[in-house]
């Protein structure tokens, strides 16, 4: 990016938050996370715990019975899709009981909470507005792509493609890229042919199997409504640093990468990324963990480059109104009710380790950051299950959902199941170590299977209680119990 684009991109940025202060944002909340993160579950729970006055005991506007209400307010932005919040509640709630559907675009819902204020300047009832931006953590790991050229992606790319963990699965798109002349004539069938097989590469990449993170560009997982652009058809090829042959496929693979960060990467960082106020990041650490320390490491890799891309800092008026910066970042290991609450704070511990690097670049800019195992919509309950030859198993109780499986057991998707999920290392560096987490072995025979949500229960007088969570509470606290005073 020249200076001259660095300077009218500032101003930009500038204006969008003059325009964001006048029209009463309170906070502008970021909410991410890389693909079944469980980002949409999140908001959802998040908004209906508020909304139906959950027991948040660590959220202390709520303990102090000082929350007097929560509501949501008409889309503030008229260019952004409101985040779908009754339709994804309609779906873990009704008959069928089930997730909503994951996050494939950005989305927006503003929510106001009204509190009594414990400060004498402003005491009696108060209100604060919260713009909650939901979007793809896929898009975050583009963001480095704005300082990167064509050749420097292509050879980044193509080293991480050939580490043993991704050389099989990118196996035919390494031969067809190696066959391919850079200097030959541009040809659209060839593009696209080149382009499919990268894409095939990326998605068995990002499979329950594999779990890899670090998977940019973002946009050919989830292209929306740009699948089948030119600006989505490009892909890496053996270059050099030297310009390309006019009218060759090197040259039009290097305008279609160029075209790319101008029409995806630079509006998604103008128009909503650069304008947050805080984030949290949403951890599927657990599908690493099945799949391994290869899993790990490339989770870890991905989580510096995520935090690379924040414009952290310290907050105040002055930033708000000229440049906007992330003063707190929560890291959040989600599913946490897939595992006994004995293995909670170890969770914690191994997604502290993998942030480690992340965290310390992010705190020496004077951003507050925190790390949490949660889970925002508690799919499971706790119970101690008796053995036929004496002593007890702290195992969990949920509806397994339909085709999942554990030794052999097809789970039918209705009935209930008691699952000992087994324990996660007391040491978090073993993650990294061998294979996997010595799966088979008494010690830390890990079962993760994915649950229904909870049945929905009904208070005295009729109405929906609030769905179960873990540490819900705590992440409300930290990424905004401090506006709430």
């Amino acid at each position: 990016m020249s200076f001259f684009d660095s300077i009218a991109l500032e101003a930009q940025i500038t204006a969008r938050s003059l325009v964001d202060f006048v029209s009463g944002t309170g906070l502008r909340l970021g909410v991410t996370g890389l693909s079944r993160a469980g980002k949409t579950v999140f908001i959802t729970g998040l908004v209906q715990s508020l909304m139906r006055e959950a027991r948040l005991p660590v959220f202390r506007v709520a303990a102090e019975q000082r929350l007097l209400a929560a509501r949501l307010e008409p889309q503030p932005d008229d260019g952004v899709p409101r985040f779908a919040y009754e339709e994804h509640l309609a779906a873990m709630e009704g008959e069928g009981r089930h997730w909503p559907q994951s996050t494939r675009r950005i989305s927006q819902l503003r929510l106001t909470l009204e509190y009594e204020s414990r400060r004498s300047w402003r005491s009696g009832r108060s209100h604060f507005t919260i713009d909650i931006v939901d979007y793809p953590g896929e898009w975050l790991l583009d963001l480095p792509l704005l300082a990167k050229d064509y050749a420097t992606w292509s050879r980044e790319t193509l080293t991480a493609a050939k580490a043993p963990v991704r050389a099989a699965l990118a196996g035919d798109w390494l031969a067809a890229t190696h066959a391919q002349n850079p200097a030959s004539e541009a040809d659209e069938e060839v593009a696209r042919r080149l382009a499919g097989l990268f894409t095939d590469y990326l998605r068995a990449a990002r499979s329950d199997q594999y779990a890899l993170s670090t998977l940019p560009p973002g946009r050919f997982l989830l292209p929306g409504d740009m699948e089948g652009s030119p600006a989505l058809t490009f892909a890496p090829l053996e270059v050099g640093e030297g310009e390309p042959v006019a009218q060759s496929l090197h040259a039009m693979m290097v305008r279609r990468y160029e075209a790319y960060k101008s029409l995806v990467v630079r509006p998604f960082f103008r128009d909503h990324f650069a304008r947050l106020d805080r984030q949290i990041v949403l951890v599927d650490a657990l599908s690493a963990l099945n799949s391994g320390p290869a899993a790990v490491r490339d989770l870890e890799t991905a989580m510096v480059d995520i935090l690379a891309a924040f414009r952290a800092g310290r907050g105040g008026l002055l930033a708000t109104l000229v440049r906007p910066k992330i003063d707190r970042i929560l890291f959040a290991a989600t599913k946490a009710d897939h595992l006994h609450h004995l293995s909670h704070d170890r969770l914690e511990a191994i997604l502290r380790m993998l942030a480690g690097r992340a965290i310390a670049r992010v705190e020496g800019l004077g951003a507050g950051v925190d790390v949490i195992a949660l889970a925002a919509v508690r799919a499971t309950r706790e119970a101690a299950v008796r053995q036929s030859g004496g002593g007890s198993l702290d195992a969990i109780i949920g509806t397994p959902i339909k085709g999942e499986a554990i030794d052999g057991e097809i789970f039918d998707g209705i009935s209930e199941a008691a699952i000992f999920p087994g324990e996660l290392p007391a040491d978090p560096s073993q993650v990294f170590r061998g294979d996997g987490l010595a799966v088979g072995e008494a010690e830390n025979d890990l079962r993760f299977v994915r649950f229904r949500p909870p049945p929905t229960l009904l208070g005295p007088d009729g109405r929906k209680l609030a769905l179960p969570h873990i540490r819900l509470d705590r992440a409300c606290e930290f990424l905004f119990g401090d506006k709430l005073q």
